[in-house]
């Protein structure tokens, strides 16, 4: 709007005018000072109104309590269902909700006349006046002036059923989404026999306060209806005597929803040739924007072009007033003119009208320009000569207010950012945002009071006195050196990413930048490149921010690559099956992108906001760790591959494996190339994992390696490979860098190694095709082994230090693993699986305590009475108790685990048990007597080691013997294998 600032001079806004009597005793204070600054904030928008609809009520369209024309009460119970805007009225605060605009005394008077005249007509046998006026004109003639004084003169007669005051960039209040909500709510509160109505409407179809009913079911429903029901109950009689009910919409322009602006004005006419009686009238002010003149400009709408009223006098009025008033409170010029004569003259208040050009919020500013104190030192007397040779229209006065900062260090940097925001910050917020000291940037806005409002405070929104300053600083031909350019996004967007990482700073800051970041980079991408400038270093730096966020999340490097890499864009679907992930795992990680990754949403193509992130990240000396190697085609060429040899049904990925498979071999050297094309069609694939696993099997460690990753259930990082597997980094390393086509590894050893595709484990798994590369399902008995005396070292370790990822991993999955391995045919089988586990780097004691705890539950988990009773399982129960003599005759300083490990539970050392068998065993006398050596050999152990025969735990209640047979239920998870040793000892006795 073009009129978004006070017409009345020295704070006289708001009041309908100023005159002696409206003044508080004492006169009204001209000066303040802001962190010894002195400014003047008389006449200024106190603070201006901006939302979203996501914050809550401080932010998102109402701070201010409702405040109605008298006589009319809140509706609050319903306010709370309607969440109306509050602020949007007439009634509002407009010294923190703009536009702060009021007629001065004495203008206008004929323009609010033909306003009155045609909302005063009656609506009985007055078919032909018009239901709809609509009132336009340019920015700062006077538009919202009217519209405050008309709201003003009906509110007081009982006869506004609503008004709406749209703002620009202001939230819900530039939007129709809580417009006829609004409007319900004031009409409840002029109207209260409505309410009855919209309860109904309500009640009927609840969906009518959600935001997926269309506006005109809305307005049709929550504002006509309930308006015409009141109407017919008996509110004719009231409208026959004192006239229709009006209601003010201004600013239409400065509304973003230019569709629902269309639908709010055919519904509303639609609606009286449809009611042409209902005694209701609607005025609208507005600038002449196409998709509203196409709309109005058509019969049964009253028009009226507020610029050939001609203001000329009316601007006359309030200068030479303003002027008076100045001089009777200022001492100090009232002294200097009396001296010189008349002050300014009426030759000069003519220039300044000429100047002026009719529109009022220019006067108002150019006003404050002459009279208002300055660093320049400039009294007003010596100021309005430079006013009376400036340059007509407000480009001037915003050049000539613009330039007394100019020269300040950050000015471009401020200004520009002031242009292109989405919402007004504090000057807190700036701050924080652009990196700066507070100082800083009170420096430059002091002197540019005359068109940016500086609150009161650190933590107020900063505002432009009148939107007309931010087209002016967008407009290159207009602002020249002044001139916010756009390619200004991407430095807002950077500095919106960086302000994210800051949870100390500024929460206003934070709140803009998560929320604002991606479109400051949206407006940037947008730009034909001739407008995006030098901007290399920036957006480096801001892509490295951003990536630098995600790279932790699981797949992130294979996702980003892809992406980059792919011949033409697919969906998440898409690249999610091309990649052999979850879809969900694809969208995580683009969705933390969204900053520079446009996902419209998930059946829509994935596409880099800019094509600079494309070079971003296939030019390794920008890029460093995020660079996407050439060799990563390799991947996506065996992924082609996989989705061809499944021949699934057709979709975006397996169309693109199709068409552009060849590409991606293209990257492949020319040797690879030979081999892969001469496989058969059908094993190509095969043969792509053959040839990758065959450069590397020469490499030491490399099946240990291969068949580790293969086989965990979670992925560990390469140095976790090395510490489980007890060996050299360096050789797990040589391993991967040999097997990085199909083995999908950054660089940094701190992140996971996985398979590049599901297909490679399923490849290895299966002896057919992988043959010598195959990965048996009893590898899983070593992996547990593995676990097992990581698990064992730091449970017995005396210094409890933090465990390593490899350590967290074992404790966690030494059992599952367990779990994975085969079931043996035999228990003969099973101790030639244990005996290969003695030829791997060990610790004497994790071998055959591990061995001891699993073959003594092998019976219990998997044996039947029938195998219990068979000589096999007696020579098991042997060998067990073998290696348990085995584990105390083991040094105990080995490692400084000691012998705490014998009252350990089984449990706690990794053997889940959940059995509730009970085994009887019939054992031959030689058998008792080999059974009696190995007991004496451990009672000799523990009793050397004076370790007590007496489990100091041990339930009194618990049986472990009964008529020689074992009863074993859940308690056996807390077992001890001193427990186990009782077991024998007693049985040795009872043999006896």
């Amino acid at each position: 709007m073009g009129d978004r600032h006070a017409h009345s001079p020295e704070g006289s806004s708001g009041r309908g005018g100023v005159n002696d009597r409206d003044l508080p005793s004492g006169g009204v204070t001209i000066y303040q000072t802001y962190n010894n600054y002195q400014l003047n904030t008389i006449g200024h928008i106190e603070n201006a109104y901006f939302a979203d609809v996501h914050h809550d009520e401080t932010t998102s369209g109402g701070s201010n309590p409702v405040q109605t024309a008298p006589g009319c009460q809140v509706v609050s119970e319903v306010d709370a269902i309607l969440t109306p805007i509050t602020d949007a009225s007439y009634t509002r605060n407009r010294k923190i909700s703009p536009p702060d605009s009021d007629c001065f005394p004495g203008t206008r008077e004929g323009v609010i006349k033909g306003i009155t005249d045609w909302a005063d007509s009656p609506v009985l046998f007055n078919a032909d006046t018009p239901r709809v006026f609509w009132t336009h004109g340019y920015v700062g003639c006077g538009k919202s002036s009217i519209s405050q004084a008309v709201s003003q003169r009906y509110g007081r007669k009982g006869r506004l059923l609503g008004s709406f005051f749209f703002y620009r960039n202001s939230g819900d209040r530039s939007r129709m989404v809580r417009f006829a909500v609004t409007l319900a709510s004031q009409m409840m509160a002029a109207i209260p026999a409505t309410k009855s109505f919209y309860k109904a409407a309500v009640e009927a179809d609840p969906t009518l306060l959600t935001r997926g009913t269309s506006l005109s079911t809305q307005m049709e429903r929550l504002v006509y209806k309930p308006f015409s029901a009141a109407v017919k109950r008996g509110l004719i009689f009231k409208t026959l005597v004192q006239g229709p009910f009006l209601v003010v919409v201004d600013g239409l322009d400065e509304c973003e929803d230019k569709l629902e602006v269309k639908e709010f004005i055919e519904h509303l006419l639609d609606f009286f040739k449809r009611h042409p009686s209902t005694p209701l009238r609607f005025f609208i002010t507005s600038r002449v924007e196409r998709h509203i003149k196409e709309c109005l400009n058509v019969a049964g709408v009253r028009l009226d072009d507020l610029v050939a009223h001609g203001s000329d006098d009316d601007i006359l009025t309030f200068l030479e007033t303003s002027f008076r008033q100045r001089v009777e409170k200022d001492p100090v010029l009232a002294a200097e003119i009396q001296s010189s004569g008349q002050w300014p003259t009426r030759d000069d208040l003519k220039t300044l009208v000429h100047h002026i050009g009719g529109s009022f919020i220019f006067a108002s500013v150019l006003f404050k320009y002459i009279v208002e104190p300055s660093e320049d030192g400039l009294t007003p007397t010596t100021r309005l000569p430079l006013a009376l040779d400036m340059n007509p229209g407000l480009d001037g006065l915003y050049t000539f207010t613009l330039a007394r900062s100019q020269r300040l260090h950050h000015f471009s940097n401020v200004i520009s950012t002031l242009a292109l925001l989405f919402q007004p910050l504090s000057i807190a917020a700036i701050t924080e945002l652009l990196g700066l000291r507070m100082f800083e940037v009170l420096h430059i806005l002091v002197n540019l009071q005359a068109i940016v409002h500086i609150p009161g405070t650190d933590e107020r929104p900063v505002t432009f006195c009148h939107t007309s300053l931010r087209d002016f600083l967008t407009t290159e031909s207009r602002s020249g050196s002044f001139f916010a350019p756009p390619s200004h996004h991407l430095y807002l967007s950077y500095r919106c990413s960086l302000v994210q990482d800051q949870p100390e700073g500024d929460k206003a800051a934070i709140l803009y930048g998560l929320g604002n970041s991606g479109n400051h980079f949206e407006k940037f991408a947008r730009l034909p490149p001739c407008l995006q400038g030098s901007f290399l270093q920036t957006v480096d730096a801001l892509y490295d921010l951003i990536l630098a966020r995600s790279q932790s999340l699981l797949h992130f490097f294979d996702i980003i690559w892809t992406v980059a890499l792919l011949f033409e864009p697919l969906p998440i679907p898409g690249i999610a099956q091309l990649l052999g992930l979850q879809a969900s795992a694809v969208s995580g990680v683009l969705t933390s992108l969204q900053v520079i990754i446009h996902i419209s949403s998930d059946k829509s193509l994935v596409s880099f906001r800019h094509p600079s992130l494309y070079d971003f990240l296939t030019t390794e000396s920008r890029s460093g760790r995020f660079f996407a190697p050439p060799s990563f085609h390799r991947h996506l060429f065996y992924c082609c591959l996989a989705l061809k040899d499944e021949q699934q049904t057709e979709t975006a990925a397996t169309v693109y494996s199709v068409v552009h498979h060849t590409k991606h071999f293209s990257f492949f050297s020319s040797s690879e190339q030979e081999q892969l094309a001469a496989s058969p069609s059908p094993q190509t694939l095969d043969a792509f994992y053959t040839l990758a696993l065959s450069k590397a099997q020469h490499v030491p460690h490399f099946s240990d390696i291969i068949s580790t990753i293969a086989s965990l259930i979670v992925p560990l990082s390469i140095t976790g490979v090395a510490e489980l597997l007890s060996i050299d980094l360096s050789e797990v390393v040589q391993v991967l860098v040999n097997m990085q086509a199909i083995i999908s590894s950054t660089g940094n050893n701190d992140l996971p190694a996985t398979l590049c595709h599901k297909s490679l484990r399923d490849f290895l798994t299966t002896e057919s095709r992988s043959g010598p590369f195959f990965v048996s399902p009893s590898y899983h008995l070593q992996m547990s082994y593995y676990c097992f005396t990581l698990k064992l070292k730091q449970l017995l370790s005396k210094n409890q230090t933090a465990a390593s990822p490899a350590t967290q991993y074992s404790i966690s999955y030494c059992h599952d693993h367990w779990m994975k391995y085969s079931h043996p045919t035999s228990g003969q089988s099973f101790l030639t699986e244990l005996e290969k586990l003695s030829r791997l780097p060990n610790q004497t004691l994790s071998y055959h305590l591990f061995s001891f705890t699993r073959l003594f539950f092998f019976r219990l988990e998997w044996g039947d009475q029938h195998r219990a009773r068979s000589q096999q399982a007696f020579r098991n129960l042997l060998r067990c108790a073998e290696f348990l003599a085995q584990c105390l005759e083991c040094d105990p300083a080995e490692a400084g685990l000691g012998d705490s490990w014998l009252y350990k539970g089984f449990g706690v050392l990794g053997v889940d048990i959940r059995s509730h068998s009970t085994h009887r065993f019939e054992v031959q006398q030689e058998q008792a007597m080999a059974l009696q050596c190995i007991v004496d050999r451990m009672s000799t152990v523990i009793r050397a080691k004076r370790f007590s025969m007496e489990h100091p735990n041990l339930p009194e209640s618990q049986t472990l013997i009964d008529n020689d047979i074992f009863v074993i239920d859940k308690r056996i998870w807390f077992w001890t294998p001193m427990d186990s040793f009782l077991i024998g000892y007693v049985s040795e006795y009872r043999q006896k």
